[in-house]
């Protein structure tokens, strides 16, 4: 055969063809979602350079303005970057993250609301975030003695926590984790402290966390076991605390004037007590009832009901709650504030004794 003629061809195959070429139409199609993926890319690329990848630009000195700044619970250094730089705290997201990176300091930095200002350094953003100071939260200061409306005034007053949602949580007392021997009342329970209350915070939370302190206080003084060496219960020391918050002025009467109720019971004495009286009242701004009000026949008023109130006219603080547990060793039955500015108190073993020092104090023609 010649070595350059055709071969013949094999029966049972065939020579190999070219695969047909698809369409023009897919062609440009998948050439075009090509290119629009390229785009992405390049623009979620872009913004991620901006925030994470750029040449770490930064601001410098402590910033100027206000902004309140909320880092989630769980929020890791990428995430703090980014609420920063999105806040326009930082310049770049990469400027704090570098930082949070290599800074001992980051691991401190708890979840809140934060008070910060704008075009901060990463350093100073860094100081900021771990300075407690600068949490946004409201914070409230319930003084000693202070009674449950009064606690609601306030904390309404310095959070952003409403009365009526103070009102409607104590409207459940049963939620609050109030003791048994409490019954149902708050009063005397809400324990007076400074509480920092971070934004979200709920009525029925805060108090929860003010019942709660009252609780822990109560055993740190062992109240149960040595409320039962005086012959009373763990509540009737906390009224007896709650009555020295407004009977006394001085923290060296407290001991004294804790003596002279329990002298008094003792004896079969009514207390007598102007401050049980206008927790019925509902008097503020002096000391003095009127012949009217110390008539009321409610168990609060110690003139008409012998013995102790039925609970806590206040949130007694932890001075009172210890005179009341360690009394002062004396034979007094009578005391009387002798000099209402500096709050000095006398106390005498007789009537004829407390009429003398009312006179002396007040005039002859004061009627005692």
């Amino acid at each position: 055969m010649d070595s350059t003629s055709e071969p013949e061809h094999t029966p049972g195959r065939r020579r190999a063809e070219r695969p047909p070429r698809p369409p023009w139409g897919r062609r440009i199609i998948a050439l075009a979602v090509v290119v629009v993926l390229v785009i992405a890319v390049v623009v979620v690329g872009g913004k991620v350079k901006d925030r994470f990848f750029s040449s770490a630009e930064d601001y410098t000195g402590q910033g100027t303005g206000k902004v309140v700044v909320t880092i989630p619970p769980g929020a890791d250094g990428q995430k703090i970057a980014t609420i920063l730089y999105d806040a326009g705290v930082v310049k770049s997201a990469d400027a704090f993250y570098q930082l949070a990176l290599k800074d001992a300091r980051f691991q401190s930095i708890q979840a809140g609301s934060f008070n910060l200002r704008k075009e901060m350094s990463a350093e100073w953003a860094m100081r900021e975030l771990t300075d407690r100071g600068n949490r946004a939260e409201g914070k409230v200061t319930i003084p000693e003695g202070s009674r449950v409306g009064q606690i609601v005034a306030a904390i309404a007053k310095n959070t952003d926590i409403t009365e009526e949602e103070l009102t409607a949580a104590l409207d459940k007392p049963e939620t609050l984790g109030l003791p048994a021997v409490a019954q149902l009342n708050p009063e005397g329970y809400l324990y007076p402290a400074t509480y920092e209350v971070e934004p979200g915070t709920t009525a029925t939370e805060l108090l929860r966390r003010m019942v709660k302190k009252t609780v822990d206080v109560a055993k740190s003084l062992d109240i149960s076991t040595r409320a039962k060496a005086l012959g009373l219960t763990g509540e009737e020391v906390l009224t007896v605390a709650s009555i020295l918050e407004f009977e006394g002025k001085l923290d060296q009467d407290y001991p004294k004037i804790a003596r002279v109720l329990y002298n008094r019971i003792a004896d079969g004495m009514p207390l007598q007590l102007d401050s049980t009286v206008s927790y019925v009242s509902g008097r503020e701004g002096d000391v003095w009832t009127t012949p009217e009000e110390r008539a009321n026949p409610s168990l609060y008023n110690t003139y008409q009901n012998p013995g102790l109130p039925p609970g806590p006219i206040g949130s007694p603080g932890e001075k009172t709650i210890e005179a009341a547990l360690n009394p002062a060793e004396g034979s007094w039955l009578y005391f009387l504030a002798t000099d209402l500015e500096t709050g000095e108190t006398t106390f005498s073993n007789t009537y004829a004794e407390h009429v003398k020092a009312c006179k002396a104090a007040f005039g002859a023609d004061t009627q005692c």
